[in-house]
């Protein structure tokens, strides 16, 4: 009983043990700032660029792993990566992240089609799966890497994203915290964290019970909650 309990609370992280298990495919940390490293002491690569009639869209939402998901199963969305956005250093790894070595935050970038799925419902993608009101962290998950930021790439997204924070805001009747933000290079995070709802089930639904996450998303969005 005690060693499962042990398990839920290590669980109850973003990332927590997978640092120290050292999977296959994951970058070792490296002891140079990320600022001072050359491109092939990079930790990690800037994605590139959508093919042509696509679209980009790059949401923090706290641990990108819970955040992969729910827009993996929207139509339209051709792609979904977790990464590190919003801070000036390159190539960070995921330990220069979490331990607050870079401005960065934790992100999912959503590659789409706009002639089947608009930036205005992926948004309501990213509402339903996030609580905004949550200004230190989300859910268990602390410190500024894991705060909720959406970032626009022009003026027209910008307009549409400030519209619906308005509109959740005054739903949820509460000041939504959410950043707007102008969009950054994006960094792609370790293999060992792409599609982990897929590669580790059971860790990914530990940590997503043990964080308080699905029970916090149905008190603030009710039947619209994510899962």
């Amino acid at each position: 009983m005690l060693r499962a309990l042990a398990f839920v609370v290590a669980a109850a992280s973003c990332g927590g043990s997978e640092r120290t298990a050292s999977p296959s495919g994951a970058t070792p940390a490296s002891s140079t700032p990320s600022s001072a490293r050359t491109d092939e002491e990079l930790a990690t690569r800037e994605a590139s660029p959508p093919r042509e009639g696509l679209a980009v869209a790059v949401f923090a939402g706290g641990c990108f792993w819970c955040m992969e998901k729910p827009f993996e199963y929207t139509d339209g969305v051709g792609e979904v990566l977790s990464g590190y956005t919003g801070g000036p250093e390159r190539g960070p790894s995921y330990d220069d992240v979490s331990a607050h070595r870079t401005g960065h935050v934790e992100a999912v970038r959503i590659v789409y089609d706009p002639s089947v799925v608009s930036f205005e419902h992926l948004l309501e993608v990213f509402w339903h799966n996030v609580d905004p009101t949550q200004d230190d962290g989300q859910f268990c998950d602390r410190g500024e890497q894991y705060r909720t930021a959406i970032f626009v790439a022009n003026e027209d997204e910008r307009r549409t994203a400030e519209a619906s924070k308005a509109r959740v805001a005054e739903r949820l009747g509460r000041p939504i915290v959410t950043e707007i933000r102008d969009a950054a290079p994006f960094w792609i995070a370790e293999d060992y964290h792409q599609d982990f709802h897929r590669t580790n089930p059971v860790r990914y639904q530990t940590y997503r019970i043990g964080c308080g996450r699905d029970a916090r998303l149905e008190q603030l969005w009710g039947e619209d909650a994510g899962h």
